[in-house]
């Protein structure tokens, strides 16, 4: 199943062998008997291709040897002398797992998502001590949520791409979503149903909001999308499935379930179309009913245009009736049954990859389709407490997953305290049906220990010591141990990392980045609306990371996690400053509320000269990433303007506030902090310190008028850091320690 097929399907090489020796770096060593081997199992030219992006400096030092897979899965091993790694693996991604596990686990150093501290390794790579070699535990180490595209930027370039196919390769991934230019298929194969090019490019949305029209929640917003955009992305899309099958990895390209443009059933006569009526605020597109007898020609041309621009995959990712969608009169079995036959029409023997989210899938709908040829993902699996997804999902093969992000927001912390022990439990289970791991944060970027923690479940035979871990990690992450370092890990393992399941897979956002209110708990609707940890916890952990040596301050991992860590120690001041100024507010009291806003201001402005100083907190490159992809002044505002509106208002008046999307996808920016969240607390605070003065109440603002202005606008951002990193977390780190000693006394 998945990757495993499309790898034995392209490399006709196969030879039942064990070892064989191929691309060795110049200067090294075959290993002895291999002079007549066989064929090699496949060309590790991607994976050396790979190494040299990651590792320039190093990766002649390692000798990239293939194998092939036996039947227990996928493997690696790690041996050789000093200067003389040798790494055996069963695919090219699986070859680069093996170098990530040297790296972390013998060189000493980190290759985060993001963050590295490479610049510490020596001269000559160390040795290994005896053989280390790991076995996946699960087939399906899947990642990328439905909605990575638009909350991770929808508008990067192909370099940007291929660096995370590198890094999940790394880390042991080797099945990842690809919804780049999804709508090409779509857009050709409907015009042979009714509809011309104008019609279908106002139907498409714009980049950042496609995701959930692939879900079928929403149509048309951000548009219309330009010919000349939907061929670019259509091949950029092809590319990075090319590198995925490249590195052995599957794509998993979006299926075809019926969603169609308006009047479908008019124009095509036997049709018959469901209304899936609205997604907070949005008409959601119609829904073509499988059963009848036009979805499978629709989906043999969607399948058809798919195959031909994007070439081959086993996987396809498919969700019907996605956060409130309606059946109507069509037999949801039945219709399953239908999208799995057309499915396997077009792709004998596909998985067809599902979400587990709220209620899906259901009972009624597993019971149509060959549960054989399934895999859900679940997102909920370290979310609520009595699971049992063998029972609820009838035997059908399911992914361990996590969402520990939700719209890119910058917050750091993941119920990591749930991971490790409930994977194990669940795939030791007499009746298991676990088969897999499943990254899916709804924006990826962030968070660089989750990512580490979380892949790192698919590679050991047992659960993790987290303890023991995250003092490792903090040694390789800054690539030497450090009493600091580990301190500072300890802490934040016992905060923001020590979540449990019950209600939240994700940890509470900024209220620096939430619609002002004396009473506000969160910025995003969907939110928590508390502290999920002790805030004491990131302040330790901010003053030992200032405390670590100075020989390992440079590298990368070091510079943003100090930022990182920083910018979330005065996040969550602000959620202890705001209820005393409310305080203040109630209690009449102008000079104390005027001292507290201040207090609040001046913490606002140090966060903007914080994330000023990392280019991962950075608004001007996504701004100038959706501005290159324009072919005149036109279609680069428009562009520009999808990029903005889904960092804040979202949409327009009515999902943006009535549907609650506003500031779904807030993050604490540069650019966004100085424009956006600054401006409206600011705004508020003189309106209530205006009513304080005349004793009125104060005066209602707009904010959606002004975020909407804002997302209109074409003001350039920077697209390089300023300042130094390091000296303004110490800033944080004093003005937090100013503020706890006066609480002291």
């Amino acid at each position: 199943m998945g990757s495993r097929l499309i790898r034995r399907c392209r490399n006709t090489l196969v030879v039942a062998v064990v070892a064989v020796v191929t691309a060795a770096a110049p200067g090294l060593p075959s290993p002895p008997g291999t002079a007549s081997a066989a064929a090699p199992a496949f060309d590790p030219g991607p994976a050396r291709a790979a190494l040299e992006r990651l590792l320039p400096s190093r990766s002649g030092q390692f000798a990239l040897i293939p194998v092939a897979e036996p039947d227990t899965g996928d493997y690696f091993s790690v041996s050789g002398g000093a200067g003389a790694i040798q790494v055996r693996g069963t695919s090219p991604a699986t070859l680069l797992t093996g170098v990530g596990w040297y790296l972390e686990r013998v060189a000493g150093v980190d290759i985060g998502w993001p963050g590295d501290s490479v610049g510490r390794l020596p001269a000559r790579l160390p040795a290994v001590s005896g053989t280390i070699t790991r076995s996946a535990a699960v087939p399906h180490r899947y990642a990328l949520n439905d909605t990575d595209e638009g909350y991770s930027g929808a508008y990067r370039d192909f370099s940007s791409y291929q660096r995370d196919v590198d890094l999940m390769a790394l880390h042991g991934v080797n099945e990842v979503f690809v919804p780049t230019g999804a709508e090409y298929s779509y857009y050709r194969a409907l015009q042979g149903f009714g509809y011309d090019a104008a019609e279908l490019r106002a139907w498409i949305p714009g980049p950042a909001h496609q995701a959930w029209w692939l879900l079928q929640n929403m149509s048309g917003f951000g548009g219309p999308v330009s010919e000349g955009l939907i061929e670019a992305r259509a091949a950029l899309g092809s590319r990075i499935a090319g590198h995925l099958r490249a590195l052995g990895m599957t794509p998993v390209l979006p299926g075809f379930f019926g969603t169609v443009p308006p009047d479908f059933a008019a124009r095509n006569p036997g049709a018959v179309t469901v209304p899936q009526g609205r997604w907070v605020g949005f008409a959601r597109p119609d829904w073509l009913d499988p059963t009848g007898p036009v979805f499978a020609e629709l989906a043999a041309a969607y399948y058809r245009v798919q195959r031909h621009r994007f070439g081959d995959s086993d996987m396809f990712k498919m969700d019907l009736l996605h956060e409130g969608g309606t059946p109507g009169t069509v037999d949801v079995t039945r219709a399953a049954e239908a999208v799995q036959r057309a499915l396997d029409t077009a792709r004998p023997g596909a998985t067809w990859v599902m979400l587990g989210w709220q209620k899906n899938p259901s009972a009624t709908l597993l019971n149509g389709v060959d549960r054989r040829r399934v895999l859900i993902v679940d997102g909920l699996s370290d979310r609520y407490e009595g699971l049992d997804r063998e029972t609820q999902w009838g035997g059908a093969p399911y992914a361990f997953g996590s969402i520990a992000n939700f719209g890119g927001h910058t917050s750091l912390g993941a119920n990591t305290g749930v991971w490790p022990d409930r994977f194990h439990a669940w795939l030791t289970r007499s009746d298991s049906a676990l088969r897999g791991i499943a990254y899916l944060p709804e924006g990826t970027g962030g968070n660089p220990a989750a990512f580490d923690l979380f892949t790192e479940l698919a590679w050991e035979p047992g659960p993790v010591d987290q303890r023991a871990w995250f003092t490792a990690y903090a040694a390789r992450r800054y690539g030497g141990a450090d009493p600091h370092a580990a301190a500072a890990w300890e802490q934040l393992r016992l905060g923001p990392y020590s979540g449990a399941s019950g209600t939240w897979s994700e940890p509470q956002d900024s209220l620096f980045t939430a619609r002002p209110s004396l009473t506000a708990a969160r910025a995003a609707r969907w939110s928590p609306t508390a502290m999920r940890y002790d805030s004491g916890t990131v302040e330790r952990a901010l003053a030992e990371l200032l405390r670590v040596a100075p020989e390992l301050r440079s590298s990368d991992a070091y510079r943003f996690d100090v930022v990182d860590v920083a910018r979330q120690a005065l996040t969550n001041r602000g959620r202890l400053l705001l209820p005393r100024i409310k305080a203040a507010y109630d209690a009449e009291d102008l000079d104390g509320f005027r001292e507290l806003v201040r207090e609040w201001n001046a913490d606002e402005e140090l966060l903007g000269r914080l994330v000023a100083s990392d280019r991962r907190f950075l608004l001007g490159p996504w701004l100038a990433d959706a501005r290159s992809w324009g072919s005149d002044a036109g279609e680069r505002d428009r562009l520009e303007y999808d990029a903005r509106s889904i960092l804040t208002t979202w949409a327009d008046r009515g999902p943006s506030d009535s549907g609650g999307l506003h500031d779904y996808a807030n993050r604490e920016w540069a650019g966004l902090v100085q424009d956006v969240y600054a401006p409206r607390w600011a705004a508020y605070f003189e309106s209530l310190d205006t009513a304080l003065v005349r004793g009125t109440a104060p005066v209602a603002i707009d904010w959606f008028a002004g975020d909407d202005a804002w997302a209109h606008e074409q003001k350039a951002y920077p697209t390089a850091p300023a300042g130094d990193p390091v000296a303004l977390a110490g800033e944080v780190g004093a003005s937090l320690a100013l503020v706890s000693t006066a609480a002291r006394r």
